[in-house]
Order: structure tokens, then C-alpha cells, then sequence
């Protein structure tokens, strides 16, 4: 009986006992893009639906983000600067950086920039897509680098998530990831998305000189968002078409060729827009277009559907999963019909009117909140 009573007892502290989580945090330390966007709204959102006594923490440790810019870091210098070293000395010196920083925690969720995870703390990690091993000609050599050192240590992981079910079912073909080790959990969009302030759209518009209406891009500037063929579709448009709806292209300038540059002056191209300012210039929009050559979720599709605008994307990848019913598709190799695509939403309204519902619609099962307790979820799973 006594043998009962302590069974019952350890299941009772094995339940009830809490649950913590550490986040490689990294990313959000240097410049980048979709994954520092997925971290930051991650973290505070599973910060904010955890239960009482499971702890979300991260490396380094930051308990507050200050607002989000994809150029800069989110925290202050010193906290950068320190995030960075401990980051290299774990990568690289015979220091058990990352034990330190996983003492007493039950995962240890990693990043693309994380070489050697602690071996305490169960493993995870997030994939977000496999275009450097499906499109490797379109990277630089340091990407392909270091997204063959992340494919090594998810095939270590416990279990990973997916932020698609593209990016699920390609890790499982290109990686040899074991179906049932990945889960796929879609990402969110951010609040401010759904339904900007018509003043704040104004304002922006404004501000930005965007008297007329425009057809309007959001990406970085490199070879995989397929930059080019947009160029050239919209240049195939009529120049009465062109004049009525100027093209505008916002992102900062990745590894793209100093042709694709050059051909950016052609159109209104706003460089680096704050994260601010971004939801509104996409609701002012008349036509949203993004013609990527392959996405492992496609944020600016979910964001432009969200905030109300008519969206024309990729038919590969993951952009029609996110996309649903709600955009146009097309072929992103075939000039013809994204100028086709072009040139039917810019002259149909009723379509338009339409379709921005429809987006709206569809954007609304992306929201942080889902993602965050559905990965809650799998922590809880995963930590047993």
C-alpha cells in the first residue's frame, strides 16, 4: 500500500510540477526577417497564455522586448553584445554555454544559429522552411552553411514543429525527419494587421506620397521573392495601367544582383519600412502581390489578407495552404499570368470587394493566440 500511496504520490508531483522552456533568442539580437518576426510575437504570446508555474525563458535571458525592428536588435547594447558572445563561445569554445543556460529547464527550444545544444534539456527546434536545400542556387554560400548545421541538429531533436504543413511534409522528404517527430502549428499575425485605423492609413499615405492607388510589394530584396518577374510583368501592363496604379516595393536590400537593383528605380521603391508603419501602408494598398518562388508560411500574404487587401501569390509552397480560397494564384515562372492576374484585379472592383473580405476571413486562423496554445501543447507533450 505504501509502494501505491508513493506511486500516487509521484505521479501527483510529475503533474502538477511546472513546465520551463528556453528559447534560443538569438535571432532577435541581429538583422533579420521572418524568424526574428515569428520569435517576437511567439515569445510574448506563449509568455502570455502560459499557466501559473510553467515558465517561458530565453537565451540570453530577456524578460522585456522593446519594439520590433528587423534592423536592429530588441534589446538594449550591452544585453546584445553580451547575447552575442555567449552565443560565439558556445558555438565555438569548449564552454557549456548552452548547459548554463538550460540549468533546470525541461527544453531547450533552438535556433538556426545555435551549433551546440545542451544535452540535459530536451531538444526542439522550429523549421521554417527548406529553400536552401531545395533552391540552393538563389542563396549565398553562409545560408546554405548554416541551414545544413540546423538540418543536423533537427534530426537530433525530440521533436520539431513546422510552421506549415508544406514545411512539415518537406522537412520529412528532404530531411528524413520522421513524420510523427514534427508537428505543424501555423504562425500568427500580429494585432496591429487586422483592420488598421483608417487615420493611421492616411497619415501613412501621406507621408509616404502615395496620392493615387498602388499595387503594393513587401519583402526583402533577393532572388527567392522573384523580384525580376514581378519587374517584368508590370512592365508588360499598359502604360495607362502603369500610370493609374504605380507599383511600390518595400523591404530591405538582401543579396540581390546589382541588376535587380537597378531596376527598382523604375518603380517607387521605399526601402526599409518600420514595423509601424507597415500595417497601415499594407491596408492602403489597392493590389497586393507577392510572387515568392517557394515560402515555408509567406507572413506578408497572411498580413496583407489581413489587413484587408486584395492578395495575388505564388501557386507553390506553402502559399496556397495559407492563402485558402481567398487570393489569386499563379504560376510565379510565368510572366503572362501574373500580368494577366494584375490586369483582372486592377479592373474588377466587385472582385476586390470580394476578395478582401475573403482575406479577412481567412486571416483570422492566424492569430498568435492559437499558435501560442497549440505550442504550449506540444512543450507540454514533449516535456512528459
Amino acid at each position: 500500500m505504501r509502494g501505491a500511496e508513493m506511486r500516487q504520490r509521484g505521479g501527483f508531483v510529475a503533474c502538477c510540477k511546472g513546465m520551463r522552456v528556453v528559447i534560443d533568442a538569438t535571432p532577435l539580437l541581429v538583422r533579420s526577417a521572418g524568424v526574428k518576426n515569428y520569435l517576437y510575437y511567439w515569445i510574448e504570446a506563449l509568455r502570455r497564455t502560459a499557466r501559473a508555474g510553467e515558465e517561458i525563458a530565453t537565451f540570453p535571458a530577456m524578460r522585456q522586448f522593446r519594439a520590433l525592428t528587423h534592423e536592429a536588435s530588441v534589446t538594449g547594447r550591452l544585453r546584445t553584445l553580451g547575447g552575442l558572445g555567449l552565443l560565439a563561445a558556445g558555438n565555438y569554445l569548449p564552454l557549456p554555454v548552452f548547459e548554463w543556460a538550460a540549468r533546470g529547464a525541461d527544453i531547450f527550444h533552438a535556433s538556426v544559429l545555435v551549433r551546440r545544444p545542451p544535452q540535459r534539456a530536451r531538444l526542439t527546434a522550429t523549421v521554417h522552411d527548406l529553400t536552401a536545400f531545395l533552391m540552393p542556387e538563389l542563396h549565398p554560400r553562409a545560408n546554405l552553411v548554416a541551414e545544413e548545421s540546423f538540418a543536423q541538429l533537427a534530426r537530433r531533436a525530440d521533436r520539431l514543429i513546422a510552421v506549415s504543413e508544406c514545411t512539415r511534409l518537406d522537412a520529412v522528404r528532404v530531411l528524413g525527419i520522421a513524420p510523427e517527430k514534427i508537428t505543424t502549428i501555423h504562425s500568427g499575425i500580429a494585432d496591429r494587421f487586422f483592420d488598421p485605423p483608417a487615420e493611421r492609413v492616411e497619415e501613412v499615405r501621406l507621408r509616404y506620397g502615395l496620392q493615387r492607388p498602388f499595387v503594393l510589394y513587401v519583402g526583402t530584396i533577393e532572388p527567392r521573392k522573384n523580384v525580376d518577374l514581378l519587374l517584368d510583368a508590370y512592365e508588360a501592363l499598359p502604360a495607362s495601367t502603369r500610370e493609374q496604379y504605380p507599383l511600390v516595393m518595400a523591404g530591405p536590400l538582401g543579396w540581390a544582383s546589382e541588376r535587380t537593383v537597378a531596376r527598382l528605380q523604375a518603380v517607387r521603391y521605399l526601402g526599409y519600412v518600420p514595423e509601424d508603419d507597415l500595417a497601415p501602408l499594407t491596408a492602403a494598398a489597392h493590389v497586393f502581390v507577392y510572387p515568392s518562388l517557394y515560402e515555408g508560411f509567406g507572413f506578408p500574404v497572411a498580413q496583407a489578407m489581413a489587413a484587408g487587401t486584395p492578395v495575388i501569390t505564388s501557386n507553390v509552397s506553402s502559399l496556397p495552404e495559407i492563402a485558402g480560397e481567398a487570393a489569386l494564384l499563379v504560376d510565379p515562372r510565368s510572366q503572362s499570368e501574373l500580368r494577366g492576374a494584375l490586369a483582372r484585379l486592377l479592373g474588377n472592383e466587385s472582385l476586390r470587394s470580394a476578395m478582401r473580405a475573403a482575406g479577412r476571413t481567412q486571416a483570422k486562423q492566424f492569430r498568435w493566440e492559437a499558435c501560442a496554445a497549440k505550442s504550449l501543447t506540444f512543450f507540454r507533450d514533449v516535456a512528459g
